[in-house]
């Protein structure tokens, strides 16, 4: 009995891994990229990089994660593992997925709404993946660790972080970037909080 619901439990969370990711991915790819809006955190550093230089966004999400993992290692190695699943993952998507946009036409004529849309899948996503102690490995994963020891809402806490890339990304592109951005990370975050309202009750 006891092995049986482990095993459940395991199947569980690599479920939640690989649906979250997909679900990342989907939103960065379908509904941001094509009018180049930004998340906050590592893929939005990830988005600048891909924006200014042609870089495939997975891989320097990959990148960008090292410093993270590396103080997660000494924080809390076993989310270290499970959100290592979760960073590979992530990156594997947004890069496989980076050519498949059929709604892009679409996504362009309507920028708001696809920020939206775009900012909905991502929180969501993230959501899913810290309810059941994993994350992808990036702002999120900080910001998990450092809820457990400020006593705050894990989406919240997220939405500070990713504001700031914004604001970088809004002064190296336009105007239109930064507002399009804020709408994306502000939806997301509460999407997010939505998610994970009940589980990080103090």
């Amino acid at each position: 009995m006891l092995k049986g619901l482990i095993g459940l439990l395991s199947l569980r969370k690599m479920f939640a891994i690989i649906f979250g990711s997909l679900l990342i991915a989907c939103g960065i790819n379908f509904f941001l990229m094509p009018n180049k809006v930004l998340d906050g955190g590592v893929i939005g550093l990830a988005l600048i990089a891909n924006y200014l230089f042609d870089t495939k966004v997975g891989f320097v999400l990959f990148l960008c994660s090292i410093p993270i993992f590396a103080y997660t290692w000494v924080r809390d190695r076993s989310l270290f593992f499970h959100s290592l699943y979760g960073m590979l993952f992530l990156s594997y998507f947004v890069d496989l997925l980076d050519s498949r946009r059929p709604y892009a036409a679409v996504m362009m004529s309507h920028p708001f709404l696809a920020s939206v849309l775009g900012g909905i899948c991502i929180g969501i996503g993230f959501g899913i993946m810290l309810r059941n102690n994993t994350s992808t490995g990036g702002i999120d994963l900080l910001a998990k660790l450092l809820a457990r020891q400020m006593g705050l809402n894990v989406g919240i806490l997220i939405l500070f972080m990713d504001a700031v890339v914004v604001i970088i990304g809004g002064v190296l592109f336009s105007a239109e970037t930064f507002f399009l951005s804020l709408a994306s990370i502000g939806v997301g975050g509460l999407a997010t909080s939505v998610v994970t309202v009940k589980y990080f009750s103090y």
